[in-house]
């Protein structure tokens, strides 16, 4: 006890007295001070009194699906910075392979008495998904705020880049520089985000007169392995321009490209998804849409506070526009 003590008396910066205080439910602590030695005890993996336990932690749970790709790194940071405005200390909650699964993060999140979750990216977004975690948390009124396309029953407010528009922008850019023969290569066929992505994609070749041929379509694991092995199907069906749902599937290309002895852009163009950091610094240097980060980050934590403080938020989507940023990876199409 003497030593629980002194740890959050250390963390907070107040006296142990104090801490003793808030622990006994002694009056003569201001609020703020009472909120931190809270926090503290959570932090430090303490269970609070039986008496506080009833009231949430000010921690929030981040579920991130991987770290690998830039993007889930550089959402943490901004939801982190953005979480620590407001008061609130991020639990940053990253899934592995034969890992903690996702459900497995709800559950110790729950025994925590987190305010809130936010997932950026994960489960929600697959149909054929298991999905009675997210339930689970509607159930026990925890706010949630998804980040990413989500399928539809789930209930929670929803921040997303919109992928009509990001496939759109990228088939259009190809199209303009003399492609004809376009690809894609997207996640899996239950996968919400990538699915939005083949119906723009099939949208916006029909009012151009032509169509997307199944065989123009590739699906793959979102890593640089499953990117350069999607590709290469493509390859060899003669597409000349390929367009990725991610920036790692997109270098993935560019590699199986290379291996064949193409040249990037010249032979074959390739536009990534997201902008996620080093873009810019690849050979070539890697055309892609832009998600905007730092607005819908922010955004996700607004939505989540709004929530936290009891106000009443609406389950839907805000949808963010996507900007293309036309590089090095992306030229005239090839003559026949």
């Amino acid at each position: 006890m003497t030593r629980r003590l002194a740890q959050v008396a250390k963390k907070v910066g107040v006296s142990e007295a104090t801490v003793s205080r808030v622990l006994n439910g002694k009056p003569g602590v201001s609020a703020a001070t009472r909120q931190s030695v809270l926090t503290a005890l959570d932090v430090l993996g303490y269970e609070r009194p039986t008496q506080l336990r009833g009231e949430r932690a000010r921690l929030v749970g981040l579920v991130l699906p991987e770290l690998q790709n830039p993007i889930f790194p550089a959402f943490a940071e901004v939801i982190g910075g953005a979480l620590a405005q407001q008061g609130l200390t991020p639990v940053l909650c990253t899934q592995t392979a034969g890992g903690v699964s996702e459900a497995d993060y709800v559950e110790l999140l729950l025994q925590q008495q987190v305010s809130g979750v936010v997932f950026a990216g994960g489960l929600f977004a697959q149909a054929d998904a298991p999905h009675d975690h997210y339930r689970l948390l509607s159930e026990r009124k925890v706010p949630v705020v998804l980040i990413n396309a989500s399928i539809d029953d789930l209930g929670f407010p929803c921040v997303a880049c919109d992928d009509a528009v990001a496939v759109e922008q990228a088939w259009r850019h190809l199209a303009s520089l003399g492609h004809e023969r376009i690809g894609l290569v997207l996640g899996p066929p239950d996968h919400m985000p990538s699915l939005r992505k083949l119906v723009a994609a099939q949208a916006v070749a029909a009012k151009a007169g032509t169509e997307l041929p199944a065989t123009h379509v590739e699906r793959a694991l979102f890593s640089l392995e499953g990117g350069h092995a999607a590709a290469s199907r493509l390859l060899d069906r003669g597409v000349t321009g390929i367009i990725c749902a991610s920036d790692p599937l997109a270098l993935g290309a560019v590699r199986a490209a290379r291996r064949r002895g193409l040249d990037v852009p010249r032979e074959v163009s390739v536009v990534g998804y997201d902008d996620s950091a080093f873009m810019n610094c690849t050979e070539p240097p890697l055309t892609t849409v832009r998600q905007p980060i730092e607005a819908m980050g922010r955004a996700a934590v607004e939505l989540l506070t709004a929530q936290i403080q009891g106000a009443v938020v609406q389950p839907g989507e805000l949808l963010f526009e996507p900007e293309l940023v036309v590089r090095g990876s992306t030229a005239q199409a090839p003559r026949a």
